[in-house]
């Protein structure tokens, strides 16, 4: 078979996967269609009842449905009615008091909405089923998110149900421009996904650029919101972080009002948003629940911790290794002293440091809460001491590696943690090679390519590279509220203003 027809075939089948059987006419046609499509699922409830004179069947899933309301509002007054046969309009109208109904023509489009925890009421003589929204979830109760907690703002976050997560979203912004778009992605799960925005904020490019990757994904299943940030971003291949993951309902309202758009996905706490930039993973939430002046304290500190996680081991393996010249005479004479005995060259020492430590770190992850973190720290203390007097490494590069690990938890986003933590090894293993030189040729690669990076065609180091002056009041520092009078303007597509004018101090007095 060549090319063409294997072309053709594909085509055929596409074109019948596509196509959706309707509903019959009869009753029994219809539910012994549909009792051999879920045959050997014994949660799937068919209840036949009667409405009057009309024969009827009542189909649920058990334990996605709320069987209150449809005992009292759908079941109980079903069977009291005793006349003639009804039309789908009347049942609606004069039986039913359940809140939400709709009609569906297709076997494929009743199945969508039994699975999504609807209720399908199926009546003689009618080539369409009754949708009745009763479905009900266990959810898991809003608390505060574990991987993003902060000193000052709200303690909650989103939860696996996406109904739950929007809802939170809408309290926090009261506004008919909230705009809400849903979609279904996955051939199997047909995973509720919804697509949030501002409308006259977001820029509508921007919306439909979302839209359109997000129809392209054609997957089996979809069960984070990590599924969704592989198959959309534009340089799979970059360690960088193009969207940004949150379980916070005030970073996601925030961003929205700078002209961002938002993704939320069913089944799990994290939604993404998008386009991001490099400084925005080093901001947190409590940068703007702070003074000014303390949020631009921290995000110094940050940015120095930042250098330091990425650098420090490899500077330390170049000055040791090539540059003895550029170390204080008694610093010098110190290394020495504590490398006199260790048998491997400082990389490898650095190495087995850093990968020990990054182990303990995903042992104090995978173990129970109450526990893990005794055993990394705990953990950590005693393996450095005991190889120290083993004579496997020497005292600075503890110091050194315990350092880059404390710098690297000062990272507030924990995606582009990872990132920094992985260049580390590449810098590492040029330094041994090459020096200082090689750490230069390291920081120029970085550059080269966070230059070229695009988060949903945004440059990923804006608004520095493309310089933009007057933007930079929320990069290095954090000005105060009423200096930063305007929103980003390489994201925003629409409304620029953030606040008025008498904002302003010598406005207000």
């Amino acid at each position: 078979m060549d090319q063409q027809d294997k072309q053709k075939k594909k085509n055929e089948n596409d074109s019948r996967k596509k196509e959706k059987e309707p509903l019959r006419f009869h009753l029994t046609a219809n539910i012994s269609i549909l009792k051999k499509r879920l045959e050997k699922s014994t949660d799937i409830v068919f209840r036949p009842i009667k409405i009057g004179e009309q024969d009827a069947f009542l189909v649920y899933i058990n334990g996605l449905i709320d069987t209150n309301a449809i005992e009292f509002s759908a079941l109980e007054k079903l069977l009291k009615y005793k006349g003639p046969s009804l039309t789908f309009e009347e049942i609606e109208e004069k039986i039913l008091t359940i809140g939400d109904v709709s009609k569906q023509t297709t076997f494929e489009d009743a199945l969508e909405q039994l699975f999504d925890g609807n209720t399908l009421l199926f009546t003689e003589n009618r080539d369409k089923v009754l949708v009745l929204d009763a479905k009900k979830f266990e959810d898991r109760s809003i608390s505060e998110p574990d991987t993003e907690s902060s000193i000052r703002g709200p303690r909650e976050g989103f939860n696996e149900n996406v109904g739950t997560s929007v809802s939170l979203l809408r309290r926090k912004i009261r506004s008919e421009k909230l705009k809400i778009i849903s979609k279904k992605v996955g051939e199997e799960t047909n995973t509720n996904i919804v697509i949030a925005y501002l409308d006259g904020i977001a820029s509508s490019e921007l919306v439909e650029e979302v839209e359109k990757r997000l129809d392209r994904i054609e997957i089996d299943g979809i069960f984070e919101t990590g599924y969704i940030e592989e198959l959309i971003e534009d340089s799979p291949a970059s360690p960088f972080p193009q969207l940004q993951a949150t379980e916070r309902p005030d970073t996601v309202a925030a961003n929205l009002l700078e002209g961002r758009v938002a993704i939320l996905v069913d089944g799990t706490p994290f939604a993404l948003l998008l386009p991001v930039t490099f400084w925005q993973m080093l901001q947190a939430s409590e940068d703007y629940y702070e003074r000014f002046y303390i949020s631009t304290f921290l995000r110094w500190l940050r940015i120095l911790f930042l250098g330091v996680a990425l650098f420090l081991p490899a500077l330390y393996i170049a000055l040791t290794t090539f540059h003895h010249e550029m170390l204080p005479t008694t610093l010098i004479y110190s290394f020495a002293a504590s490398r006199e005995a260790i048998p491997f060259p400082a990389v490898v020492e650095a190495m087995i440091m850093e990968i020990a430590f990054e182990a303990l770190r995903e042992a104090g992850v995978r173990l129970p809460k109450t526990i893990g973190q005794a055993v990394s720290i705990l953990g950590a203390l005693v393996i450095g001491t005991a190889a120290v007097e083993a004579g496997i490494v020497s005292a600075p590069m503890v110091i050194v590696v315990s350092l880059t690990g404390i710098a690297s938890f000062t990272i507030p986003r924990f995606t582009f943690g990872i990132t920094i933590r992985l260049l580390r090894f590449g810098l590492m293993i040029i330094a041994s090679v090459f020096g200082l030189f090689g750490i230069v040729v390291g920081i120029v690669l970085i550059s080269t390519h966070l230059i070229k990076l695009r988060s949903f065609g945004i440059p990923y180091l804006s608004p520095l590279s493309p310089l933009s002056v007057g933007e930079l009041k929320d990069v290095f520092i954090r000005m105060p509220w009423w200096a930063m009078r305007n929103r980003p303007k390489h994201i925003i597509g629409g409304n620029l203003k953030r606040e008025t004018d008498e904002m302003t101090p010598e406005a207000r007095k």
